[in-house]
């Protein structure tokens, strides 16, 4: 059995997962893009969207590792779009297009029950209605012997800490102060938690912290 990781998690400096607002216009939230720039250049990130070129070193290594070894994906819904609520009809499926990234079974936590989605690429959506533990043991089904992604967003993260079920953390922690939006870490106590730093390396971009159980 693999493990449960968060991966390529961009932080602001205080501490904010997503800004605030988010909506189709902002789906990370309104300053929440620049927490990504430390992504946005390397060639992971573009080979993720079919382009070319890209840059190496640091940033390009954690990216790299962050979508590396994984058989199964848990998102909240807010990762899965802006739709609150019940789903109103089927029109929705994610904001990636026909083609998502994660080209593995991925399963979205709601409180509202909807079929599974087949997107192209092998990524499958299925909407779990009865909790992160659910969620959580059915990934590991899926994944097999490969690593379970917490894929965000903060609120889905922090439940899975609280709960004590995340075995390694990468945060990619951006130099930037969103001031609002979406807190990490508010209310937690990671050391009691049995959470200590495993590594920190100063990127290009952005500093990469490993927290590990």
């Amino acid at each position: 059995m693999g493990k449960v990781k968060v991966a390529g998690f961009a932080l602001s400096l205080d501490g904010f997962g997503a800004g605030p607002e988010q909506s189709l216009e902002d789906p990370l939230g309104k300053g929440g893009r620049s927490l990504h720039e430390w992504a946005f250049a390397t060639r992971t990130f573009r080979e993720m969207f079919g382009e070319q070129g890209g840059e190496e070193g640091v940033d390009e290594r954690f990216a790299r590792q962050s979508m590396a070894g994984f058989g199964a994906f848990i998102l909240g819904r807010n990762m899965f779009g802006p739709v609150r609520g019940d789903w109103p009809d089927d029109q929705w499926k994610g904001w990636w297009g026909d083609n998502p990234p994660y080209h593995a079974p991925t399963f979205i936590l709601t409180h509202h029950l909807r079929a599974a989605i087949e997107m192209e690429g092998g990524t499958v959506f299925h909407f779990v209605t009865d909790g992160i533990e659910a969620a959580l043991e059915r990934a590991r089904q899926a994944a097999g012997a490969l690593d379970v992604k917490i894929g965000g967003g903060a609120e889905t993260v922090r439940q899975y800490l609280r709960a004590g079920l995340i075995d390694e953390m990468h945060l990619a922690i951006a130099p930037v102060l969103l001031g609002r939006g979406e807190p990490l870490f508010a209310g937690l106590d990671l050391p009691a938690l049995g959470y200590r730093v495993a590594e920190s390396v100063a990127g290009e971009r952005a500093t990469h912290v490993v927290i590990t159980r």
